[in-house]
């Protein structure tokens, strides 16, 4: 039931393994973190464990509710005292039946009073009680995140017990919030469960913004209203990521390797929240047909304050922003190509203002227009896959190639001053580089010369 040597407890009697590796355990998994309820004073307790077993302490939690972390090479320790007189008392308090088994140091059992094992056996997530919503109303994201990640299902008296008290989970600290909702995200299959948060009503109670998306409608080149659309968007960009080589088959295309498993969440959670602006930027013209005018630069600023709220990382927020922000561009792009308007030079400034992010938006852009609905692609997605290409295959080997001028040039040639022009002008030189319209440094000075003269006249 364990895979650390039980030397490095202090004492056995009254000290038990409860929680969420009990469960792994029984599953097949070796957990690496394990809960230890204990009977006596767990400071004292978690400080010789430490000190036996090399290790170090950190306490979490406030002054009447700690837990004392004990951090070894291999393993982590939290531990608790037995919450109640007895621990089967401690495990009616604790969130659902999977989690709630114990394994006794002193008896070598495993106890099991709520039916635990039967529920893992049935592959479903049951709550203990009620009570452990309004006890703790993380639960009812947690009862999601749970089964997601074990690809469970919830039992239907815990989804009505969910639909009963989901108003209170925005109660609750936002980075927990953060932290069960992107653990859903990093799943494979999180648009089942989305799906269910949707009914529940769980989901509009964390993004009350989706609510106005619905009954929404669109225009001519959408089946669904914008709602029915983010979240058929939602199901083809998982599966455009789960099935990656089908779509880009190219091995010589690092596509794969450059959509890690944060990538992975983040770009699913920008497309739940990429149309969030069309309501307030829908307009309709004197022949009836709608328009969005603006809603990618709309979307990304509302989403900036969910980002905000959920304490998003700086990096994390400016990667969703990005991918929001410039979602349509493909699409522009795709425009132009049709008319044959599309240059080179087009194309290189989208690659240059979206940088390593491009691959990212474009895969987006192929999941937001199969979400348009049958017959609707036009084209595009095979448009978009050969853009993915161009990307890896032409810019970003000549992108690698050293730049016509430098920073010095401009203050040797030009006489110029350093100031935010310097980043202009080299920018604009790079562009004309890579699209072809600039190949010596002499093309780059004459470039810079009409740069000049244009800025003064």
């Amino acid at each position: 039931m364990y895979a650390f040597n039980p030397n490095i407890l202090p004492e056995k009697k009254g000290t038990y393994i409860v929680g969420g590796s009990i469960r792994d355990r029984l599953l097949g998994q070796r957990p690496t973190d394990y809960d230890i309820a204990v009977s006596v004073n767990p400071e004292t307790f978690a400080r010789k464990m430490a000190n036996t077993a090399s290790g170090r302490i950190v306490t979490i939690g406030k002054q009447d509710n700690q837990i004392f972390r004990v951090i070894t090479d291999d393993f982590i320790f939290d531990i608790s005292l037995v919450n109640g007189p007895s621990i089967e008392d401690d495990l009616k308090k604790r969130d659902f039946t999977i989690n709630a088994m114990a394994y006794s140091f002193t008896s070598g059992q495993l106890i099991d009073t709520l039916g635990g094992q039967k529920d893992l056996s049935d592959q479903t997530v049951r709550m203990v009680s009620e009570a452990v919503f309004t006890m703790d109303p993380i639960r009812l994201l947690r009862a999601f995140r749970i089964a997601a990640v074990l690809n469970f299902e919830i039992d239907p008296h815990t989804i009505s017990a969910i639909n009963k008290y989901v108003h209170l989970i925005m109660s609750t600290a936002k980075e927990r919030i953060k932290a069960e909702w992107f653990r859903i995200l990093k799943t494979p299959t999180s648009h089942r469960y989305l799906s269910q948060m949707i009914r529940s009503r769980l989901l509009f109670e964390i993004f009350p913004e989706l609510e106005n998306l619905k009954h929404c409608h669109q225009n001519i080149h959408h089946s669904f209203d914008v709602f029915e659309h983010t979240i058929k968007a939602y199901y083809h960009i998982e599966n455009l990521l789960n099935n990656l080589p089908l779509i880009i088959t190219d091995p010589t295309i690092p596509i794969h390797s450059h959509l890690d498993e944060n990538r992975k969440s983040l770009i699913k959670y920008a497309i739940l929240l990429h149309d969030i602006g069309k309501p307030s930027t829908k307009s309709e013209d004197r022949n009836g047909n709608i328009h969005f005018f603006g809603h990618g630069s709309k979307s990304a600023d509302m989403a900036k304050l969910i980002n905000q709220k959920l304490r998003l990382s700086n990096s994390e927020a400016a990667y969703v922003d990005a991918i929001i922000r410039n979602h349509g561009r493909p699409l522009n792009l795709m425009n132009l190509h049709q008319k044959n308007q599309l240059t080179k030079k087009n194309v290189t400034r989208f690659f240059m203002n979206c940088g390593c992010n491009t691959p990212d938006i474009l895969l987006h852009s192929i999941a937001d227009h199969k979400g348009k609905g049958p017959a609707k692609n036009g084209g595009f997605i095979d448009f978009a896959i050969q853009m993915i290409k161009a990307y890896y295959i032409s810019f970003k080997p000549e992108q690698l190639k050293s730049a016509l001028l430098t920073g010095d040039d401009l203050i040797e040639i030009f006489g110029l001053t350093p100031s935010p022009l310097f980043k202009t002008i080299l920018n604009h030189v790079e562009e004309l580089r890579l699209s072809g319209q600039a190949q010596s440094k002499k093309d780059a000075i004459l470039l810079v010369k009409k740069f000049l003269g244009h800025r003064i006249s």
